[in-house]
C-alpha cells in the first residue's frame, strides 16, 4: 500500500492514494490552516470508521441478515499533552435491517473488532475501544 501526501500551502496538504483517490487535509485557523479539509487526526477515526464498518455489514450479509444500513458514529478521547493520541475510542453502531437477529449483529462486532479491522486493532494499543449498538427494523 502507497500513499502521498503534497503540500500545497500553509497547513494545507493533498493525500493521494495508491488506488487513486484524493482528499484535501487541512489545519484549522489558528494554526495557519484555512478549515479547507478534515484534520488528520479525524481521517484516522474515518479510517477506522469506514473500516469496522465494512467488516459489520459484509459479516452480517454472509451471515444472511437482510442488512440495509449501517452506521458508525465514533466519539475519541485525546491526551492533554503531545503527542495527543487517542487515548479511548468509542463506536455506537447503528444497524438497520429486516429481522436482525441480535446475535449475528453483535458477532459482527465483536469480529471486527478482535479479528479483521486492522484499523481498529492498531489503534487499540494505545486507545481503549468500545463498542454498542442498537438495530432498527425496516
Amino acid at each position: 500500500m502507497k500513499a502521498r501526501i503534497k503540500w500545497v500551502q500553509d497547513a494545507t496538504f493533498l493525500g493521494e492514494s495508491g488506488s487513486g483517490h484524493a482528499v484535501v487535509m487541512d489545519g484549522p485557523p489558528d494554526h495557519g490552516g484555512r478549515n479547507l479539509g478534515v484534520r488528520p487526526m479525524e481521517m484516522l477515526l474515518l479510517g477506522m470508521g469506514g473500516c469496522t464498518a465494512f467488516d459489520v455489514v459484509s459479516i452480517l450479509r454472509k451471515s444472511r441478515q437482510s442488512v440495509s444500513d449501517c452506521v458508525a458514529e465514533i466519539e475519541a478521547e485525546r491526551a492533554a499533552s503531545d503527542p495527543k493520541i487517542f487515548t479511548a475510542i468509542h463506536v455506537h453502531f447503528i444497524v438497520t435491517g429486516r429481522q436482525l437477529s441480535e446475535k449475528h449483529v453483535a458477532r459482527a462486532i465483536q469480529l471486527s473488532a478482535e479479528k479483521y479491522c486492522s484499523a481498529s486493532i492498531m489503534l487499540a494499543r494505545s486507545a481503549e475501544i468500545t463498542h454498542d449498538y442498537e438495530i432498527r427494523g425496516t
